[in-house]
């Protein structure tokens, strides 16, 4: 039997507290399946002021006092008192930086990330009881192995075993040398371990000083190592520490069979009609043609998910295939890509439609109504978009890389099951689109690849048992 451990996650992310992508799904997630694995898995993260902390409970556990360089600062960490999310859920307050509706984005970033880590390992310092592993995502929380190991304030810290995360590697947390007092007072024959190219870079403090490194997927691992926004040769350097593990996705949220945000539930036993009343629902509100296959997007309307090359993809599409697809599109953010999916309305012929924002209750039922899922993405360290919707039956046409290329298998390989293509270009995309509604005009092969999909085993089970393994070999 596995000896029970003791991990603590800290996070900039924890979903349904407070969520801006994929971080806050997996952390929001991994600890709750690892306490099910008979662990004692926890999470630290600011403390937002987010719909979600007024509608829980919560109990004072600590209050204390410690400094950001010259400034010191109050700090309280509450507990969620039920216990809802299927693990202890810490929160840090810190009045002037934390206490704030939104995640990200602000000018003091920098000092609202650092405050949080000091915070963070300021008060394990107090435990009576220390946690086994500290695993830490992304650079948010990515300075927490140095400070533990080269703070003198926190040496009773310096042999836990750490872990880093990395969900995104283009997000460094970069800062300058003369907020080099933010950190508490440290061995300065350690400065290396701060420092690259120039500044103090948290991410790649982490990659130095955390015990292990984990990325989503295998894949986007190897991708690190000539692709990672000018960390390709310390990813290299540290490939020896480094592992991929693949996110999972919670089947007790994505179930078609008791989704709380659908109407028409069904199985893969009645898959065909089930999404065929899904589909019409949707057709129905968004002026679509049922007779034809529905093309989705889901996701921000950015770069990295190769967005901005949906409007003349989809335009391209309806001019060199014909009329033969139905295209409907979820997502918000750049400004350009957003008027330009808009103004493709104006063409639109009972096949084309676009909702700017975002609405939960929709996407659901664009993943149970929907035929394809299209995800034609520059950078997915894993992408959770794909795996949503083959669990509803709807076949992903995706480009080939990071957790895509792990997840999705080309139709034309053996034991495939979506649609792939090799780069992020207006004509791979259409390509993938012409080889989608070629694959669904063969009625029996269609229905049965969307049968297998659905049985696919992309459950959180697997991925926490690999990080309770990876802990586990600490020992």
């Amino acid at each position: 039997m596995q000896a029970k451990m003791d991990i603590i996650h800290i996070s900039a992310e924890c979903y349904p507290v407070a969520k801006a992508g994929g971080l806050g799904d997996v952390v929001g997630s991994l600890p709750r399946f690892q306490n099910e694995l008979g662990h004692h898995s926890k999470v630290l993260m600011p403390m937002y002021r987010t719909p979600y902390l007024y509608a829980h409970d919560w109990e004072v556990v600590h209050k204390a006092s410690t400094n950001l360089g010259h400034w010191w600062f109050d700090y309280t960490v509450i507990k969620e008192k039920t216990n809802v999310q299927g693990f202890e859920l810490f929160l840090i307050d810190i009045n002037g930086l934390l206490d704030r509706e939104k995640v990200y984005g602000y000018e003091d970033d920098t000092e609202r990330f650092s405050a949080f880590q000091i915070a963070a390992v300021h008060w394990m310092n107090t435990w009576n009881a220390l946690p086994q592993v500290v695993h830490v995502h992304d650079h948010h929380a990515a300075l927490v192995p140095f400070m533990m190991q080269h703070c003198y304030a926190f040496k009773r810290l310096q042999y836990i075993p750490t872990v880093l995360t990395i969900h995104n590697a283009q997000y460094q947390g970069s800062f300058s040398w003369e907020k080099t007092l933010y950190i508490p007072q440290w061995d300065s024959w350690k400065r290396g371990l701060l420092e690259w190219k120039g500044s103090i870079n948290p991410l790649a403090s982490g990659i130095k000083c955390s015990w292990k490194v984990t990325t989503v997927s295998n894949s986007y691992l190897h991708e690190l190592r000539h692709m990672s926004n000018g960390l390709e040769p310390l990813f290299e350097y540290e490939k020896g520490k480094c592992t991929g593990i693949l996110n999972g996705i919670d089947y007790t949220v994505w179930n078609p069979e008791n989704d709380k945000y659908l109407t028409e539930h069904f199985s893969v036993q009645d898959a065909e009609a089930g999404k065929e009343k899904n589909k019409g629902i949707l057709c129905e509100r968004f002026g679509l043609d049922p007779q034809k296959p529905l093309f989705i997007f889901i996701g921000r309307l950015v770069g990295e998910k190769g967005a901005d090359l949906l409007p003349q993809a989809i335009a391209d599409s309806f001019k060199f295939i014909g009329r033969k697809m139905n295209f409907l599109v979820l997502g918000n953010g750049n400004a350009a890509t957003e008027s330009q999916l808009t103004m493709l309305q104006s063409i639109a012929q009972a096949d084309y439609n676009v909702f700017i924002g975002y609405d939960e209750t929709l996407s659901h039922q664009m993943y149970a109504g929907a035929d394809f899922l299209v995800m034609p993405s520059r950078v997915e360290p894993c992408g959770l978009n794909q795996l949503y919707a083959m669990r509803y039956g709807t076949i992903p046409v995706v480009r080939s890389t990071g957790g895509l290329k792990d997840t999705v298998i080309d139709v034309g390989d053996p034991g495939g099951y979506g649609i792939t293509y090799n780069d992020a270009t207006v004509g791979d995309i259409t390509h993938g689109i012409y080889r989608a509604v070629s694959l669904y005009n063969q009625k029996e092969i269609f229905r049965s690849i969307r049968e297998k999909i659905m049985d696919l085993d992309f459950s959180w089970h697997r991925s926490a048992a690999e990080y309770v393994s990876l802990y586990q070999s600490f020992q």
